[in-house]
C-alpha cells in the first residue's frame, strides 16, 4: 500500500515537472513564430508602401544624377529600390502614378507638389517602418532572454536526475551517472531552443529621414531641375485620372 501510494506521488511529480518543462517551451515557441509573423508582416510596409514612393520618386527625378542627389540630401543607400529599368518603362510609369491626385494651376506646380507628397508619404511611411523596426528588436530581445532564464531553470541532467531518483531511490553508481549525464546531453542537444535571428537579419535598417519642411528648399531645387529636364513629357505619359485638374498652360 505504502509502495504503491510512493509510485503514485512519484508519478504526479513526474507529470508536474514535464508539463511545467515543455510548458514553458510552447510558450517562448509561440512567442517566435509570433515575431517571425510579424516580421513577415512589417515587410510590408517596406516591400509595398516605402518602395512605392521610392519608385514614384525615382521616376519623377528620371535622370540618376538628380536621384543620387535626392538620396544624398535624405541620407538614404543609393541602391534601396532603384533600378535603371525604371525610369524607362512607360508601363511601370503608369501603373504606379494611376489615380494620383494632383493640385496646382500650371504643370510645373502640378508636378512640383506631387514629388512633394510622395515625400511626405515616404518621410510618413519611414517612421511608421522604424517605430515598429525597434519594437520587433525588443520582441526579439525579450524572447532571448527568456530562453536564457528558461536554461537557467531547467537543467535537463539535473531533472532527470531527479526523476530517476524518485523512481528508484536505490539506483546509483558511477557508470549509472554518467551514462545519465551522457543521455541528458544529448537530449538537450535535440531539444534546444534556438534563438530568434537577429531583426536586422530580416529586415532593411533605414535611418530617420529629414523633416519635409527641413529640407523643403534644397528639395524643391531638385524638383524644379527634374522639371526642366522632363517635366512636361512626364506629366504627358503619366494617367492621373483621379482629381486631375482642368488642362492649364505650362
Amino acid at each position: 500500500m505504502k509502495t504503491d501510494m510512493q509510485d503514485m506521488l512519484a508519478l504526479e511529480v513526474k507529470k508536474e515537472i514535464a508539463d511545467r518543462y515543455f510548458g514553458f517551451r510552447k510558450l517562448i515557441e509561440e512567442d517566435s513564430l509570433e515575431l517571425s509573423d510579424q516580421i513577415k508582416q512589417h515587410s510590408f510596409i517596406l516591400e509595398k508602401r516605402i518602395s512605392f514612393d521610392l519608385i514614384r520618386i525615382y521616376l519623377m527625378l528620371s535622370d540618376p544624377e538628380l536621384i543620387r542627389d535626392f538620396l544624398d540630401l535624405i541620407g538614404l543607400d543609393e541602391h534601396l529600390f532603384y533600378d535603371p529599368y525604371l525610369t524607362e518603362s512607360l508601363n511601370i510609369r503608369r501603373r504606379v502614378f494611376e489615380g494620383q491626385r494632383l493640385h496646382g494651376f500650371t504643370r510645373a506646380r502640378r508636378f512640383r507638389h506631387l514629388l512633394l507628397d510622395c515625400y511626405q508619404r515616404l518621410y510618413h511611411h519611414v517612421n511608421l517602418y522604424r517605430q515598429k523596426y525597434w519594437e520587433l528588436m525588443e520582441f526579439q530581445e525579450s524572447i532571448s532572454e527568456e530562453i536564457e532564464l528558461f536554461y537557467q531553470k531547467n537543467d535537463l541532467g539535473s531533472i532527470m536526475g531527479f526523476l530517476r531518483g524518485l523512481g528508484n531511490p536505490e539506483a546509483s553508481g558511477a557508470m549509472q551517472g554518467g551514462m545519465e549525464t551522457g543521455i541528458a546531453a544529448d537530449l538537450d542537444k535535440k531539444l534546444r531552443i534556438q534563438p530568434p535571428r537577429a531583426v536586422e537579419q530580416h529586415l532593411a535598417v533605414l535611418p530617420p529621414l529629414p523633416d519635409p519642411q527641413a529640407i523643403k528648399k534644397p528639395l524643391r531645387r531638385i524638383i524644379d531641375r527634374a522639371y526642366a529636364f522632363h517635366g512636361k513629357e512626364f506629366m504627358a505619359s503619366c494617367d492621373f485620372s483621379s482629381g486631375r485638374p482642368s488642362p492649364s498652360p505650362p
